[in-house]
């Protein structure tokens, strides 16, 4: 057969064939991309009873729109975090203030689940269900700034649909979730998003393993739930990053992990009960790894064992490297507090850790947390004529720690070692925040406390071969960090 140009076209059956295979490659494709995601409406229906309004009100001082909390200083994100609600500010006579969030019901018998700062503060406090009830919160169980979660009681006259908790350990990146709240006082309010990300650290707080979804939440979404496809709460809805106010995009929610332990012990003991360890910690650097001939840069090296702490009467010694902590691999410094806190107290576990190049693993019975930590400030009493100060090739000057140096620097009678006078400002040292009147307390893990002892370090260190040499210093209060300067 020809064609209209006179050249043979293919026979009619072979053009039909592709036709027909596009066809059916066409239609073979899941329904699912010819029509989007599969509805989320009966999800949806048989949760919306099981989320609340929560309206809460308080007197303050001032003109000001919402009561709240700021974003959280040195977050890296704190130009655009936005949380639910505005600080209140300014200056003026008092006033009724009012605020709206989410939260849902975690008990039947009366107890809901929201944030700390939706109810913060409050005087009082109304709970609003899909059909029309409001009952006035009779008492606040427990709340906990640290996770910023908080646990209400109502008294129901008849018992209430309560949700389940999923495991938020189970969900990857890319599941769909669904969150329900009130957004902008738009009660009932359902969006559909994935997963953005797991273990989010947005430095709000010390236990930060936030999940990161792109479902829409907005300011009142706040304490809401986070489902999964299954209808299990796998979050609490709490924090957005928004230049705008509202949704972009990106929100984080407390993985159910962390909220189903802290509201347990909310209801049972109306605080939390975190495990304790007793160490200040620093993450691995890679110079501080090769300082210390480590391979990687994974664990959390400790800078201070605190006095009478599990970490005390286990003998784990400053300059140890944590590894892993009840079976828990320590990736980075922010891992350990999160994986010590969920320890049950009083639970004798193992925990493996680099010294001196060797992996040794320690038993350590976990204390519980103090909820706060008393701070002893202490000054130096005598004077004397001036010490000889001495240069150091790492653009420093050091003299040793004498007590006119211990008052003129405001250093504590218990921190010891080889005081800094003087610091280059264009060395590596002033770069890394070393200054005058911190304190050089070891050099490669060994105490000093004369110029000559660290010169002499600083020569082993050459001759060694290596690049660097880690120095542990304290400030004056005695607060500690490593340091690994290079030598080259």
């Amino acid at each position: 057969m020809l064609d209209r140009n006179g050249r043979h076209a293919p026979p009619i059956r072979l053009a039909a064939g592709l036709v027909l295979c596009a066809a059916l490659l066409l239609f073979a494709a899941p329904a699912s991309f010819a029509r989007g995601p599969e509805s989320v409406a009966d999800i949806a229906e048989g949760l919306q009873e099981t989320v609340v309004n929560i309206s809460s009100s308080q007197t303050v001082k001032g003109i000001q729109e919402e009561p709240g909390v700021p974003a959280p200083k040195g977050s890296p994100f704190e130009e655009f975090f936005d949380d639910f609600f505005d600080s209140p500010e300014g200056d003026g006579p008092p006033r009724r203030v009012s605020s709206l969030g989410s939260g849902f019901v975690y008990d039947s018998s009366g107890l809901i689940v929201t944030n700390n700062h939706v109810i913060e503060g409050a005087d009082e406090i109304i709970v609003n269900f899909t059909d029309g009830r409001k009952l006035k919160v009779t008492k606040v169980l427990g709340h906990d700034p640290k996770t910023d979660l908080a646990l209400l009681k109502v008294e129901p006259e008849e018992p209430l649909k309560a949700v389940k908790f999923g495991d938020s350990s189970k969900m990857r990146v890319g599941d769909w979730v669904m969150a329900i709240g009130n957004p902008f006082g738009l009660g009932g309010t359902v969006t559909v998003g994935i997963i953005s990300a797991t273990r989010r650290d947005i430095n709000a707080g010390p236990y930060d393993d936030f999940i990161q979804t792109d479902a829409a939440i907005n300011r009142g979404n706040s304490g809401g739930p986070l489902f999964n496809m299954d209808g299990e709460v796998i979050g609490v809805n709490t924090a957005i990053i928004s230049p705008t106010g509202g949704s972009i995009g990106i929100g984080f929610a407390v993985p159910s992990t962390t909220a189903e332990q802290v509201i347990a012990q909310l209801k049972e003991y109306g605080e939390t009960r975190r495990g304790w360890l007793g160490v200040h910690v620093q993450n691995v650097t890679d110079e501080i790894a090769e300082s210390l001939g480590l391979d990687d840069t994974k664990g959390a090296l400790v800078a201070k064992v605190m006095a009478g702490s599990p970490a005390e009467a286990a003998e784990i010694k400053s300059g140890d490297v944590i590894l892993s902590f009840d079976g828990q691999e320590v990736d980075t410094m922010r891992s350990l507090p999160r994986v010590v806190a969920s320890t049950p107290i009083d639970k004798t576990v193992e925990v493996t850790l680099l010294r001196n190049k060797k992996v040794m693993t320690v038993p350590v019975t976990v204390g519980r947390l103090p909820e706060s930590e008393e701070v002893t400030d202490l000054s130096a009493q005598n004077k004397e004529l001036p010490a000889p100060e001495t240069d150091i090739p790492l653009g420093l000057r050091v003299s040793p720690l004498t007590d006119g140096l211990r008052e003129q620097f405001e250093i504590d009678d218990d921190v010891e070692g080889v005081i800094i006078t003087a610091v280059d400002p264009a060395s590596q040292a002033a770069e890394k925040g070393v200054k005058p009147g911190d304190v050089i307390v070891e050099v490669t893990q060994e105490k000093v406390t004369d110029p000559d002892e660290i010169l002499a370090r600083i020569d082993a260190v050459k001759k060694s071969g290596r690049k660097s040499v880690l120095l542990l210093i304290s400030d004056g209060k005695g607060e500690l960090s490593f340091v690994a300067l290079s030598l080259q």
